[in-house]
Parts: C-alpha cells; structure tokens; sequence
C-alpha cells in the first residue's frame, strides 16, 4: 500500500538541503517507507539494531560511505538511511558531525520508533540541520487518494463500506488493516505489546518497574478517551504520582498513547487542569463509544502534525469543558486561533449538543460539526458550512490527511 509520507519524503529531497527525521510509532511502516526508496535511489541502509550495521558506524565515516561513491559526480545526491540511530550515545553529536561533512553530497534520512524530537530542548546540537516529520496509522483520507498536497482539506471522496468498517475494526498500522485477520490482529497486537515492554521502554528509559508500567497501559486501553487523573491511577497501581507521569510520558513518547489538552482561552469557568488520554492503536479499544472517538482523535491528531511538519502554519488538538459541564470533543487551533469544533457521536439520531452553538459563538470558530458514525457518505464539502450541522464522519475524514 502506497503511503503519503513517499510524497513528502520526495518533496523534501528534492527541495530541502537538511536532514529528514521520520519518526512514528513501531510497526506503523517507516522501515518499509524507506526500503521502497532504495530501489529509486543509490543508496546505503544501516540499523543501529543490525549488528553488521551497528559495527560499520562503530568503524566511522569513511566505512559508512564507502559503497556510495561520493567521488563520482552524479545528477541526485545518493540517500543514505539511519534507522534506529538514536539508541546509539551521543547519536546527536554523531549525526552532527556526518551533516556537517557530507550535507552537500548526501541527502540523509534518520528514523525512529522513539519520538525523535522528544530532543528538541534547548542546546539541540542539531537545531537547523534537519525537518522533522511524523509517520502515522493509516486514515480515511489515506485509502483514497496519497498525494502530496498543500492544502488543509480537499474535497470528499467516497471509501467504500469493506474499507470503512476494515479500518475501524482492525487499526491503521499497515500488516493487520492488510490482512484484516482475527487470530493475526491478536498474535499482532500480542507481539507489539511485548516489543514495546521488553524492548522499547526498557532500553529507552530508566524505568525499573517494568510490571506497573505494563498495568498502567493497560488501564489506559480501558479507559481511553476519559480525563487522565495522576493520583486516582497512582492509587490503582500503588505508585507515586510523578511515577505515573514519569511512566505517561515515556508511553507518549514510544507512541502508545497521546494526550489532548483542554483549551482554556476566552472560557470563563474552564477546566484547565487534566488532559484526556487517547491510543495510536483503536482496535485495542473495546468500548464502541470510546473506540469511535478514538479514531476520531486519531485522524485529527495526525492532520494536525501533518499540517505543521510540512508548514503550513503552527496546528493544535485540544477538547473544551467548563465547570457547568458543558463540553465539546474536539477543537483544533491554526496559528493559536480557534478553528475548528467537532463533536463525536456514534449515531446520527442524537441532537446536536447545545455546546457547539455555545462556543461557536464565544470562540467565534468558522466550522462546527457534530460527525456521526453511522451516517452514510454524501458528497458535500463540509468546509463550506458555517454553522453547526450534523454529517458524515466518513466524509468529514476524507477531507483530511
């Protein structure tokens, strides 16, 4: 299956003189991304997990570039790829060294399970020497069309009801939507599970208490889309408080889970405090509700940072909810400004809830829609309402990325 991150990939190898950072969740498909590359481009895969790999970066410079014949003049820069690289100490340094020797005759890829610009604090030794990018589930949008493109949205296009329910029902991480197999999806989801445990968070972190930290995952999957409370899970798993966010922001950072934030601006009695806890992986959800706006918060999530790792503006996911309890899901901002609302039903039958109009009005946001699961596609740009309205969760998604 052809992805959209081949477009932006080339887009940026073609335009851009830095860099790339590819990074995104295990078994979301950058390795194979890449590979697909290698066969366009003269070009030299090493993964620091390759033992062969890791003892030919050990060697240095010249031992990494030596089958790329940079002594010959050719018409595109040949592609170098690092996989894994951050496991190596002091990576950063060693990729500022490389860029700095060779950024006129190489073009670099650099990819990672572990979220590459959890880095990007202050005194980045590599601030200004690559663009990051973020590769994530498939999404509505994705089945249909793959195309690099500069636009927010596009207009609707219909994906069929086999590829609908496929997507829901199986995730977006490429081997298990393919197959759409039962018994593989849970060997897959097993596999994953014990990866991300035993691997990725052991050798990633400092975290010791391996056991706990599994537990916390999995009340997540059971309480995926609620208010995250740090003391109310610190008492359920017997841990302290700043473990439980300790142990949150390394989940976050391997991509298991995500937060979104409660926007507070210009909203008297706003709760500013707790975020809501979302998974990169709604088929581990079980709950329909819960699964649905997951897989909302998904496509929104990724739209967002799609929208602002290729730079069309700065873009954020937040929920709103004040004191009287009045809610609405989702709100994206562009630029910092209200942009956006949407609230997430499962049934097209449900009344629009009385907070869009609300805070429509106060936030003085263009587009406010409640999207609905159940109801079948139209084709009708829902860009083009201005006021709040039921529709498509289909078609709304199939504007997106």
């Amino acid at each position: 299956m052809k992805r959209i991150y081949t477009s932006v990939i080339e887009q940026h190898l073609e335009k851009n003189e830095q860099m790339l950072f590819l990074t995104g969740p295990r078994q979301v498909g950058k390795t194979t991304l890449v590979k697909d590359l290698m066969q366009k481009e003269h070009c030299s895969y090493f993964n620091w997990d390759n033992l062969d790999d890791k003892k030919t970066i050990l060697e240095g410079y010249d031992a990494i570039t030596k089958n790329l014949h940079l002594e010959q003049l050719a018409i595109t820069k040949p592609l170098l790829i690092f996989d894994e690289i951050h496991k190596m100490p002091d990576w950063k340094n060693f990729l500022k060294g490389f860029f700095d020797t060779f950024k006129s005759q190489l073009n670099i890829i650099v990819t990672g399970s572990a979220r590459l610009d959890v880095y990007q604090k202050g005194g980045d030794s590599l601030m200004g020497r690559y663009l990051l990018y973020h590769q994530l589930p498939i999404s509505v949008a994705e089945c249909i069309r793959c195309s690099f493109r500069t636009e927010e949205f596009v207009l609707p296009e219909n994906i069929d009801d086999i590829t609908w329910f496929a997507l829901f029902k199986f995730g977006g991480f490429p081997e298990p939507f393919l197959k759409r197999d039962m018994l593989f999806l849970n060997q897959w989801q097993n596999l994953k599970h014990n990866q991300l445990f035993r691997e990725d968070v052991r050798d990633l972190s400092k975290i010791r208490d391996l056991a706990q930290c599994e537990l916390l995952a999995t009340i997540l999957q059971q309480q995926a889309t609620q208010l995250v409370n740090y003391s109310s899970l610190a008492k359920h798993i017997r841990a302290s408080d700043k473990s439980i966010q300790t142990w949150l922001s390394a989940l976050r950072s391997l991509y298991y889970c995500f937060f979104v934030h409660p926007w507070s601006n210009n909203i008297p009695r706003a709760l500013i405090k707790e975020p809501k806890c979302y998974l990169w992986d709604w088929s581990t959800i079980n709950n329909q509700g819960a699964r649905v706006e997951n897989f909302v918060a998904c496509h929104l999530r990724k739209a967002v940072m799609f929208w602002t790792d290729i730079g069309l503006g700065k873009y954020e996911l937040y929920f709103i909810r004040d004191k009287d309890k009045n809610e609405v899901d989702f709100l994206i901002t562009r630029d910092e400004q209200p942009w956006i609302l949407l609230e997430v039903k499962c049934s097209a039958n449900a009344a629009i809830t009385p907070a869009l109009y609300k805070f429509q009005e106060k936030l003085g946001v263009k587009h406010a829609l409640q999207l609905a699961f159940d109801m079948p596609y139209f084709d009708k740009d829902c860009f083009a309402l201005e006021r709040p309205m039921i529709v498509p969760m289909r078609t709304f998604l199939s504007q997106l990325i």
